[in-house]
């Protein structure tokens, strides 16, 4: 699993998978300007639990990192819990899914969508 990384304050880093996936999805749609944006919001079973969308708007107090040309979108409230964290992808014979590492989680669910820091 290599990791792809823009700098040392990047609040997130991204494996070769993640940003190819990241790239199909952004080239599917059509999206030139904006990027992935990553967040974080109160729910699921563990407390918190991710949020994964694509975003052609940067607000004011948005931390943007970017890799390998690839805009990675965090709001200040969520850099607090994503700080640290790699974004990968697997994909297997049915399916292919985001993971989270994030170095922040004390407790994951099974699912790995939803966690508490």
């Amino acid at each position: 699993m290599e990791t792809q990384e823009a700098d040392n304050t990047a609040v997130v880093t991204m494996t070769d998978a993640a940003f190819k996936e990241v790239q199909r999805l952004l080239d599917l749609q059509g999206i030139t300007e904006g990027g992935l944006r990553l967040g974080v919001k109160g729910g699921g079973c563990s407390g918190l639990s991710y949020t994964v969308n694509f975003d052609e708007k940067i607000g004011e107090y948005d931390t943007v990192t970017e890799v390998h040309g690839v805009k990675v979108i965090v709001d200040m409230k969520s850099a607090i819990y994503l700080q640290g964290m790699t974004l990968d992808y697997q994909k297997d014979m049915v399916s292919g899914a985001f993971k989270f590492i994030n170095p922040n989680a004390t407790k994951t669910c099974g699912c790995g969508e939803s966690f508490s820091a």
